[in-house]
Formats: C-alpha cells, sequence, structure tokens
C-alpha cells in the first residue's frame, strides 16, 4: 500500500509518497497554498492519482503537547481533506522534520544553491519516513 505524506504550510504544502511496500519514502512534490477547499481537492486528486491508502498529515505541537497554531491548520486540513476522499487520515508527529530535512541535506552535500529555498517536500518525506519506521518498529 502506498502512503501519502503531507506537510501542511502557509505558503506550500509538500507532498512525499511511499513505495508500494510502504517501506521507503521519496519526495513527490510541492503545492502552492490557495485555499483550505482548494488545496484538499489537490491532495485527493494527487492521492487518487498514485493509488494511495493512506494520507499522513504532519501536524506540529506546542511544548505542552498541545498543537500549535499551525498544528491547528494542519488538523483543520486533515478535516477538508476527509470530506473530499474515503481515503483514512491519520496525524502525525511533524516536529522539526523541516529542520531535520535541511541537517540531512547539508550532511548529504547538496550545494548551497541546491539547497536555497523551500525544504517542503523534503520534510514530507521526514513525517512519512519516521512514520514507515515507527509503524515498522510496532
Amino acid at each position: 500500500m502506498r502512503i501519502l505524506a503531507v506537510d501542511h504550510g502557509e505558503k506550500r504544502i509538500g507532498l512525499a509518497l511511499s513505495d508500494p511496500t510502504a517501506t521507503i519514502a521519496s519526495p513527490l512534490k510541492v503545492i502552492r497554498h490557495v485555499s483550505r477547499l482548494l488545496d484538499a481537492a489537490q491532495v485527493a486528486e494527487i492521492a487518487a492519482q498514485n493509488d494511495v491508502g493512506l494520507i499522513v498529515v504532519g501536524q506540529s505541537f506546542d511544548d505542552d503537547g498541545n498543537p500549535n497554531p499551525a498544528g491547528r491548520r494542519a488538523a483543520r486540513f486533515a478535516a477538508e481533506l476527509q470530506n473530499q476522499t474515503s481515503i483514512p487520515i491519520e496525524m502525525w508527529d511533524e516536529s522539526h522534520s523541516t529542520r531535520i530535512a535541511r541537517a540531512a541535506r547539508i550532511e548529504l552535500g547538496v550545494s548551497r544553491k541546491k539547497r536555497a529555498g523551500h525544504q517542503d517536500e523534503f520534510a514530507a518525506v521526514v513525517i512519512l519516513q519516521s512514520y514507515l519506521e515507527a509503524r515498522r518498529n510496532a
């Protein structure tokens, strides 16, 4: 079963897709934020085109373990996405995914020029790989 991960941001939405065995996460694409309704429709369509069996939406939390403002926006997005698809959706802790993605690209030797700009699809990869590993270890 393929799994789609969503890194929901205010300006962009990063997407990552697993292989059919749900073992390896790969970057898929970045879509520009338009509105919650249109963004959810676009993600639902991408999920359908890729025969996705589960959508994982990253959610961030504050120090007390409650969803922070970005985490609440991600939850509202997930609720709208659920209205537009019958594919199951799970929320997943995305804490520090962008920072981890940036550090990994530095460690891999990706040039500063190629690292410039957004990290959204790589943050989605971090979210998805974290989910896949936790599922495998459960």
